[in-house]
């Protein structure tokens, strides 16, 4: 799919839950998703971010946006180019990319 002059990327922390068929390890309470989304805006990336992941059977809880690239970087963020060509990738194809996930384990 061709770029869309009017999206960007956008880099979106997402909490998911447990829900059954979720993929995540079977004594884990939930994840972390780091994820770089398009959208004409940080709230349709979002919008779009969840959708998504309510589809391939995750429950997101919270999602914490970190803007653009652009607005990282004016952040003092660092961009690792690994983390760059992701995002290059993801606005290229219009697509979401889950670049990592952490499990959370109960502390007993």
């Amino acid at each position: 799919m061709a770029k869309r002059e009017n999206h960007s990327v956008y880099t979106l922390l997402v909490q998911v839950g447990r829900s059954e068929n979720d993929g995540l390890p079977e004594d884990s309470t939930g994840a972390g998703l780091m994820c770089y989304a398009t959208g004409v805006d940080e709230a349709e990336a979002v919008r779009e971010t969840v959708a998504i992941l309510k589809q391939a059977d995750m429950a997101p809880l919270d999602v914490t946006g970190y803007g653009t690239i652009e607005e990282r970087v004016a952040q003092g963020h660092d961009i690792d180019p690994d983390e760059q060509e992701l995002m290059d990738r993801a606005l290229a194809e219009n697509a979401i990319i889950v670049a990592q996930m952490t499990p959370f384990y109960d502390e007993d």
